[in-house]
């Protein structure tokens, strides 16, 4: 391989460690926020994409007018946003977004464990989109919302450098997403939020322009329409005077025509990865392609110092799915469980967690099951500045929701 080629390797994998995920989230937020989030999972057994996230998440309400609030996600060659704008109509808030840049639109084939280098892929690109937001119940202490957006996106797709020469790539084309939901509760934007409530349904129905076979001779299809339904019950509760958490997270999807890009992605511990991260301990991030799931996450958390400066957390997942045809496991269940430790910064401005992940049914070389090893950061820029500020209970998690578990 030439120098230069191999440079701009290592370039390009730099830049997707920063952008293999930016979280997309479906309301407008109220809070002023400044997080430098970081996460990566490394496997001990096996050898997988970069499992990793990280990037700059900025919320700024009032931003030039009273009414505008801007969100930006931010990482060295990818960027996604969105300009709020509150109270168009009573209760209705409208969100501009943008969204651009290098390899997230990436494609990483893996089957029964194993990373098919010569099936994988780079993808890049960018798109916009308009959102719509109305808040059924002003007055009630959890706020009940309708989410409709509707966003097209282009995206290219090149080679890698081991991406087999026979392998015939998707065509370049534009895809038009649109997705409805209902949302009561929420869950902040953190590492570790004290305490948060959703229950949510969605629908999302995806259109491409340039649909058709691609791979070897065209052994695998991209369809034109996928209609994806699923939802989500989610519960963290943290006791007061113990300090004890608890989270239950249970979601269940189906889908419809579905194919390799649009299909529900399972595996790997990064829980800011995605607005609806189905993490599995032990797993690669998103080796499992499923066309339908049931899904259940269950963590508890101590203190283990009198200061609450240290925790002690375990954690499993598990589901039963229906895979994608060509990329099934042994059996249509799984499941991981974990543990870790974590550290709280007496000012709260950051936190750290090392974890470590065990997939029972990953499949591995020479039959070992999945090891992995895990570490989480989270830098809260505002409480830096504002060290007297607390994290509060608001609209974007569920207003008065501390209160209503309190009475």
């Amino acid at each position: 391989m030439a120098l230069g080629r191999l440079l701009n390797r290592r370039i390009a994998l730099a830049g997707l460690f920063l952008t293999l995920a930016l979280p997309a989230f479906s309301q407008i937020d109220p809070e002023k926020r400044q997080l430098f989030q970081l996460g990566y999972n490394y496997h001990i057994v096996g050898q997988a994409p970069l499992n990793a996230y990280g990037f700059y998440y900025l919320n700024q309400p009032e931003f030039i007018r009273t009414n505008l609030t801007l969100r930006l996600a931010v990482a060295p060659v990818y960027m996604d946003g969105e300009l709020g704008i509150s109270s168009i109509a009573p209760n209705t808030d409208l969100g501009i977004g943008f969204a651009g840049g290098g390899f997230a639109e990436s494609y990483f084939e893996v089957r029964r464990g194993e990373w098919i280098k010569g099936e994988s892929f780079d993808g890049h690109g960018g798109g916009a989109g308009l959102s719509l937001y109305h808040l059924f119940n002003p007055e009630s202490q959890i706020p009940l919302s309708l989410v409709l957006r509707a966003a097209p996106h282009y995206t290219a797709y090149e080679e890698e450098d081991e991406t087999s020469p026979n392998f015939v790539l998707p065509r370049d084309q534009w895809t038009l997403r649109f997705r409805g939901g209902l949302r009561w509760g929420g869950r902040e934007p953190l590492l570790n939020p004290r305490l948060a409530m959703e229950v949510s349904a969605w629908y999302e129905a995806v259109s491409r322009t340039e649909p058709g076979a691609y791979g070897f001779g065209g052994d695998r299809m991209l369809e034109d329409w996928v209609h994806n339904l699923w939802a989500r019950a989610l519960l963290i509760y943290t006791i007061p005077g113990w300090e004890h958490q608890f989270e239950i997270d249970l979601s269940g999807g189906t889908s419809f025509n579905t194919d390799r890009f649009s299909a529900y992605r399972l595996g790997g511990f990064l829980p800011l990865a995605e607005e609806f991260a189905l993490s599995i301990p032990g797993y690669y991030f998103q080796e499992i392609s499923a066309r339908s799931y049931g899904y259940f996450g269950l963590a508890y958390r101590v203190p283990i110092d009198a200061a609450n400066r240290w925790q002690w957390k375990v954690f499993g997942a598990g589901a039963v799915l229906d895979y994608v045809p060509g990329l099934e496991f042994d059996g249509n269940f799984i499941s991981g469980v974990g543990t870790g430790f974590g550290y709280t910064a007496k000012s709260g401005t950051w936190q750290a967690m090392v974890v470590y992940g065990y997939g029972m049914q990953a499949a591995r070389p020479e039959n070992f099951a999945g090891h992995s090893v895990g570490f989480l950061l989270q830098f809260d820029l505002e409480r830096e500045r504002h060290p007297e500020s607390q994290p509060s209970v608001n609209p974007y998690s569920s207003r008065g929701l501390l209160k209503l578990f309190q009475k």
